[in-house]
This record gives C-alpha cells, structure tokens and sequence, in this order.
C-alpha cells in the first residue's frame, strides 16, 4: 500500500494548481500581499515536495505598493506548452489579470503580460487546433458570478474573441478557480464553488464544445466536507482543484483545504493536499473513491511518506531559502546575510501600516511548532525579536531592547481595537534567546540569556488570529524575525521544530 500525509504543502500556500513535464511536476500557490510571489515547488513523486523558488521575484513583476490585507496576488495557474512554462494570475492590487512566461524553470520569468479582462482565478487552455483560451471569473447581464471564457494571442496577450459566459455552476455561491481540460474527446470544466470557507467544494462539467453547453456531473461536488463535522475529519473547506495524470496514466487532484484548531476557526491558512482520482463508467471522475480525505492517507500502491516538519537556517548562503518572504515590497538594504547570521535594520514602518516593516518570516507550518533563535543589538534603541503575524490588525510581537542593564523585553499583543503589553522583563545579558512554543490553543513566548535559562513573557491565544475572528482574509500566520526602529540587530540562526 502507499502511505502518505495531508497536506503534502502546509501552512499557508493556497489555491494550488499543478503541471507535469515529464517525471517532474510542479506547483504554484496564490501569495497575497507577501513577497516574492507565487510560490513555486517541485516534486518528482506528488509526496515530497520542495519549493524552487517564486515566479514573481522582481518587483516590476510584482508591485505591492500599499497593498492592503488579502491583496496582491490571487489563484495562480501552470501550465507547460511547446517547451515553455506558463504562468497566469491576478494582482488585485494592481494591473489585474496577466501572465508571465520562461523556457527555463530554474532560471527567470519575463515580465507581465496583462490582459483586457476584469475578475479573478485565470486559467491558460490549449486546444488541439493551437488556439488558445481564458477561463476565469466573469459576471452576467445580472451581475451573477459565473465562468467566462475568451480566445487571446499568448504571444501578446490580444484579445482575439469576447468573453461569452461557459457555466454558472451548480448554484454554490462564487463559482471561481475554472480549469479546462480535454480528455477523450470531451471538455471538462473543473471550478471551486461555495466560497473559500466552510460551505467550499469543488464541482465539474463537460462538453463536446469548447464553447459548451456544459453538462453538470450527476453527483457533484466531486469533493467536499461541507456536511462532515469537525469531529469526524482533520480538514474543511477544501476545493480550489486542478488535475493532473502522472506518467503511469494515473489521475490525481490537488486542491486546499483547513485544519481547524477548534470548532470552525483556523489560523495556519489553506494548505495543499492530493487525492487520487478514478473515472466511472458515464467518464466522471470520482475522488478518493468518494471518501473523505484523511491526514494519513493509504490508497493503492507502494511507498510510505512523510512531511518533513523540523529545519533550522543558519543563513550560511549568499542569499535567503526560497522558504524566507517579506510583507509587501520590501526595503533590500533592510537585510543583510553576514557570516554568522542576518542582519536586520530596523525602519519606521511598523507592524500596523500598509507599508513594508523589517520582517524576514516564514509561514507557520503546524499547529504544534516551536521557533527558536538567538540575537543581538548590535546598535541604537528600537525593538526587536520575534513575531506572529496574520495581518496589520492581529499580531503578537516579543519585543526585546538594549539598555544598560541588558535587555528589556515586553510581549505586545495586537487584536484589531486592543493593543495590550505585557509587564516589562529585564534580562541581564550581552546577548539573547528567543523561543515561541506554538499548540493548537496559544503561543507561548520566551526569553533568556540562553537556551537553557528562559522565563516565559507572556501567552496570545490563536483563537483571536483566526481568520474567522477578522474582517475577510484569506491567508494564514507567519512567524520570523524583525527590527522595528533606529536599530541593528544580528539574528544567529532560526529554527522550527514541528510535532
């Protein structure tokens, strides 16, 4: 039998799609206001996975000016044609829907190319014929969401058709994350309905016609936990889908979904995951055999797989692991790797704003996860340590200031209208260690002259970073180091041990 774990992505890398070339397959993920964006990993098993890098890594590719939370970059898609990778998203926050390309996977990705079509979730098509299609989000004469579809010049990106409505879908609310494809004569559209929450699901249809009409399959959705209790699965609100065969024929699907921490709020995000996929006799596909998906999963086949959960960078490259993202455009003279650490210059943007505040942050992986590290200022008097970050408005920061008897370090604790600061804790040292201990329920701060001598700062419970607890988001916490203010600070290492 095979073995392996949902999700094999975790933490916060939603909407995924996926493409194969071959024995090699690739992933990309939406990224919000972070940057760089769209991050992109390779597998050559569909288990294990490693992040290669981003697609967008420059910031005339990818501008985030202000972007506010849940803006920037929504539902990428992949695909490869003709020895050439392509790439189609949307930047919400400005320039709308585009596509970039690059006959090299390791290498650089050409700037955009922007097309003239409003909504979101864009997917590329190719027919037999070579033409070329749109699917994504459109909007009827009655303003009703639904799925739209034109012919364009992937060369320049023209429009060469108008958008002429494909399905409504199966009457969830936004049906959105369309993708096209052509199996054995028939066009099947894959799309996400219900909203990206508790009622999510994914739905398909087909046609003889590229242009339709669209017959629903007769028991969609093909994937879905909206009437599962939380009790009974690890995972809800899964969909946002995209297919793919592996080099034996076989049919996979990976899609998102959430680990609620308890009751129906989650804080890590929308993570990836897999699921086999079977056709029935009437040619419809059929996931997981129809069963829920599991975080263990064991399905026909052979291996046995495992995420790995424990790292620890010492930051010894001449640049940062594709795992390292920053909030917004960030400043680049704000980092610096020295040999025995990173470096991090504190600025005037702080936590709060819109704009870019010095924070080299990893997204959070598990629910049951400790981050370790050890600093020191090394010059003026601002703040800084480590943070949990979800958005401007929901944040834990454990604060740490030089002064002359060591450090003073304070917990602040950010819940929308509520600042709140711990009592303040003097740690008589040169230098000092930092530790967050994570569980489903609160995080747990830290602080010492090392790792054998901490004292606990404060708690912040996850509950109040869920994204059910906030105005509309759809990302997930971070966890990293930062320099707030007229200050240096020296970062030794950063670790992650999750259960």
């Amino acid at each position: 039998m095979l073995n392996y774990e949902n999700p094999i992505i975790p933490g916060f890398y939603p909407d995924p799609s996926i493409c194969r070339v071959g024995e090699d397959y690739y992933i990309v993920n939406s990224s919000f206001e972070f940057f760089p964006g769209v991050p992109l990993w390779h597998s050559r098993d569909l288990f294990n996975w490693e992040q290669k890098g981003y697609v967008l890594k420059r910031k005339s590719q990818l501008p985030l000016e202000n972007s506010g939370t849940s803006g920037g970059i929504y539902a990428p898609t992949i695909r490869y044609h003709n020895g050439r990778f392509y790439m189609i998203t949307t930047n919400v926050t400005g320039g709308g829907n585009f596509f970039v390309w690059t006959d090299d996977i390791n290498g650089e990705w050409s700037e955009p190319i922007y097309l003239d079509q409003p909504g979101i979730d864009p997917s590329i098509f190719w027919d037999d014929d070579g033409r070329v299609y749109y699917q994504g989000t459109h909007r009827d004469e009655k303003d009703d969401n639904c799925i739209g579809q034109y012919e364009f010049d992937i060369e320049t990106g023209k429009r060469l058709s108008e958008t002429k409505i494909l399905w409504h879908g199966t009457g969830g609310r936004c049906p959105e994350g369309p993708h096209m494809y052509k199996i054995n004569g028939w066009y099947y559209l894959l799309i996400a309905e219900g909203g990206t929450e508790y009622g999510h699901m994914v739905t398909i249809a087909r046609s003889k016609n590229v242009w339709g009409p669209f017959e629903s399959c007769p028991h969609n959705p093909i994937l879905s936990h909206k009437d599962i209790s939380t009790r009974f699965v690890h995972f809800q609100a899964l969909g946002h889908s995209d297919l793919v065969t592996d080099p034996n024929g076989n049919w996979w699907l990976v899609f998102h979904g959430i680990r609620p921490s308890m009751g129906r709020l989650h804080h890590i995000g929308r993570e990836t995951m897999i699921a086999p996929v079977t056709w029935d006799e009437d040619g419809w596909p059929v996931v997981n055999e129809g069963k829920p998906i599991f975080n263990k999963m064991t399905i026909k086949g052979e291996g046995d797989y495992s995420v790995n959960k424990e790292w620890k960078d010492d930051f010894t490259a001449d640049t940062f692991a594709p795992r390292w993202a920053f909030l917004r455009s960030p400043k680049e003279d704000s980092y610096e790797i020295a040999k025995d650490g990173v470096v991090l210059h504190g600025t005037e943007e702080t936590f709060d704003g819109m704009g870019s505040p010095t924070y080299l942050a990893v997204r959070q992986q598990q629910m049951d996860i400790t981050y370790e590290t050890e600093l020191e200022i090394t010059d003026g008097d601002g703040y800084a340590g480590l943070a949990i970050f979800h958005t401007s408005e929901q944040h834990y920061k454990l604060m740490a200031k030089k002064t002359d008897k060591g450090y003073s370090v304070i917990l602040r604790r950010r819940i929308v209208d509520f600042d709140v600061a711990t009592d303040e804790v003097v740690i008589d040292s040169e230098k000092l260690a930092l530790r967050i201990v994570a569980d489903r329920n609160k995080y747990t701060f830290y602080a010492g002259k090392d790792m054998d001598n901490l004292i606990e700062i404060g708690t912040g419970c996850t509950q109040l970073m869920s994204k059910e607890c906030m105005r509309c988001t759809f990302t997930g916490c971070f966890s990293g180091m930062f320099a707030i203010g007229d200050v240096t600070a020296k970062f030794k290492y950063f670790s992650a041990k999750g259960v």
